[in-house]
């Protein structure tokens, strides 16, 4: 690796000062998992790194907001989120899904604003927020700004953030009463592997008709996105196999594979139709206690 400089402030103020958005070679690091990576096969060559590690208060832990949901600070590692009994009893789905992100040193290190910020489409929990209608608070100089998760991602391993903004925070809404909600991941190598494909679902019932539905797949497609057309084969339909068969074949028609060393195109389609149904069936088998 090349020398280069290394920030690290104390406040956000002064992190925000450091970063310059017309220079790509200057950029933040958290937990720095895939950073470091890009830098060892220098697919990144900094000239300056500004790290976040000293930055607290409200940059880190979760919270209960208003409308039940939570507010998760940036800098919260994804073992605390795992760990935490706040998390697991309003979403029990994003607690069950961290278990077998990566592996347990990962998630020591890595944190939720380096997770997002990073634009992989291989990530476990960009599908999961889109489905529960998150979003995050990206702030600069300039000052702060809301960006819905289904807006946050705009390619492969691109973001809406521009060069001088810092994720701060992750808005995850309180959730209506009769909402079932899935993420099913599917690897073709070991369980704590990037997915192949990951299917998040999230629907609401009421009298035994879906009155609202959301269906994200990330992996096998660019960049983390919901599928319009599953949803509109869920909505004013009952729950049932024959729905969901309909539904995820929707969806399998509907998205773009992109082939990698985790599967061809024409694979991965078939993985999406397997593994939307899966998650729309493992949902409605689970109990619709908060948003899992």
């Amino acid at each position: 690796m090349k020398s280069f400089d290394l920030a690290e402030p104390a406040t956000l103020e002064e992190a925000l000062a450091l970063l310059d958005p017309q220079d790509r070679s200057v950029r933040a690091i958290a937990g720095g998992t895939a950073l470091m990576l890009m830098m060892k096969t220098r697919l990144f060559q900094p000239t300056r790194l500004v790290s976040l590690r000293r930055l607290n208060g409200d940059l880190r832990g979760t919270r209960e907001n208003e409308d039940g949901g939570l507010r998760i600070g940036a800098m919260t590692s994804l073992a605390e989120l795992e760990y935490s009994p706040l998390l697991a009893s309003t979403y029990p789905v994003m607690s069950r899904a961290l278990r077998m992100l990566s592996n347990i040193r990962i998630r020591n290190v890595a944190t939720l604003g380096g997770h997002l910020a990073h634009g992989d489409p291989h990530m476990d929990l960009p599908p999961i927020l889109l489905t529960l209608g998150a979003r995050i608070s990206a702030v600069s100089i300039r000052g702060q700004r809301w960006i819905d998760v289904s807006d946050l991602f705009v390619g492969y391993y691109q973001t809406s953030l521009a060069k001088d903004e810092l994720i701060t925070a992750v808005d995850v809404p309180g959730q209506p009463p009769g909402v079932y909600c899935w993420y099913e991941k599917f690897t073709a190598r070991s369980a704590d592997d990037w997915p192949t494909v990951g299917a998040a679902v999230w629907y609401c019932v009421d009298s035994n008709v879906i009155i609202q539905a959301r269906v994200a797949v990330s992996a096998a497609t660019e960049r983390p996105m919901r599928i319009a057309a599953a949803e509109a084969a869920l909505v004013n339909a009952s729950p049932t196999p024959q729905v969901f068969s309909k539904a995820a074949d929707a969806a399998a028609n509907e998205v773009e594979p992109i082939a990698d060393l985790h599967g061809s195109a024409s694979y991965k389609r078939e993985m999406v139709r397997v593994h939307v149904r899966r998650a729309l069936e493992h949902a409605l088998n689970s109990r619709p206690k908060g948003a899992g």
